[in-house]
C-alpha cells in the first residue's frame, strides 16, 4: 500500500498502516486532548524508524503547551527549548515549517541548542509541523541517539504521513478541549452571577437600599478589601444565612 506525502509516494509499512488505523480510530468525545497527545507520541515512536526518542506539542492559542514524551532525554531537551524561547520544537509550532539537523556537531542555525542536544548523545533531530487548523499549532520532534547517520530521507515521508493523520486528530481533540474550557466558564460566570445576586438581596433587605445601590456597596467593599467581589458576597451571603449583620463598612 502506497499514500502521498509531499507529493511523493510512501510505502505504508504494517507499523505506518497500524498506527493510521487507531489514529483514525480515535473515539475523541472518550479521550482528552493530554490522552491523545500521548497516544500521538507514542504511535510515533515505534512507527517512524531511526528514532529513539519522540515528544509532541500542541499550542492551543495563549494556552500553555500540552506536552509528551517518549523518554526522559525528549523531556528534558524540549523543556529547555521552552525556557530558552527557541529550538527546533518551537520552531515548527511557530513557523510551519521543517527543521532538520542532520549533525548536531555541526549544526550552524540552532546552534546553541544542538550543543545542549549533543551533549546528551543527541546526534540527529527532526522536528516536523503537525498540521492543525484553527489557532492550534502543533509539532513532532524527533530525536536520534549516538549514530553516525542522520533520520533518513524514507523515516522523514513516514513521519510526514503520520503528522498529516495525527494533525486531524489533535485538531479535533483540541477543538473538543476548547469548547469544553468555554463550557466551564459559562458554567463559572452563571454561578458567579448567582451568588452576586444572592449578597445584593441581602445588602437590599439589610440597607433598604435599591439593587443598582447594593451593587455598588459590594463593589466598594471590593476595592476597599482587595478582594474578588465574587467572595466578597459569597462571604456576605454565608453570613446573612447565620444571621449575622452586614459589617460596618457596608
Amino acid at each position: 500500500m502506497r499514500v502521498e506525502s509531499g507529493g511523493s509516494q510512501v510505502v505504508v509499512s504494517p507499523q505506518l498502516q497500524s498506527a493510521l488505523v487507531h489514529l483514525v480510530g480515535v473515539q475523541l468525545g472518550q479521550r482528552s486532548l493530554f490522552e491523545v497527545v500521548h497516544d500521538v507520541a507514542r504511535l510515533a515512536a515505534v512507527t517512524i524508524p531511526d528514532v529513539d526518542e519522540v515528544s509532541v506539542t500542541v499550542v492551543e492559542d495563549e494556552w500553555l503547551p500540552t506536552t509528551a514524551f517518549t523518554g526522559t532525554l525528549a523531556a528534558a531537551l524540549d523543556e529547555r527549548q521552552y525556557a530558552d524561547g527557541f529550538g527546533p520544537a518551537l520552531t515548527v509550532t511557530r513557523s510551519g515549517t521543517t527543521v532538520r539537523i542532520d549533525d548536531t556537531a555541526t549544526e550552524v542555525r540552532l546552534s546553541d541548542f544542538a550543543a545542549v542536544a549533543r551533549r546528551q548523545g543527541v546526534t540527529s533531530v527532526l522536528a516536523l509541523n503537525l498540521p492543525i487548523p484553527g489557532g492550534t499549532a502543533g509539532g513532532l520532534c524527533l530525536y536520534r541517539l549516538r549514530s553516525s547517520e542522520p533520520v533518513s530521507q524514507a523515516a522523514e515521508d513516514i513521519a510526514k504521513t503520520f503528522a498529516g493523520y495525527a494533525g486531524a486528530v489533535l485538531a479535533g481533540a483540541a477543538l473538543l478541549a476548547s469548547r469544553e474550557r468555554e463550557i466551564g466558564h459559562l458554567q463559572a460566570a452563571a454561578q458567579t452571577r448567582a451568588v452576586i445576586d444572592q449578597a445584593k438581596g441581602v445588602v437590599m433587605y439589610q440597607s433598604a437600599c435599591d439593587a443598582d445601590e447594593a451593587f455598588q456597596r459590594l463593589a466598594k467593599q471590593s476595592q476597599r478589601t482587595n478582594r474578588k467581589l465574587r467572595d466578597v458576597a459569597a462571604d456576605i451571603t454565608l453570613a446573612a444565612a447565620r444571621g449575622e449583620q452586614l459589617p460596618d463598612t457596608l
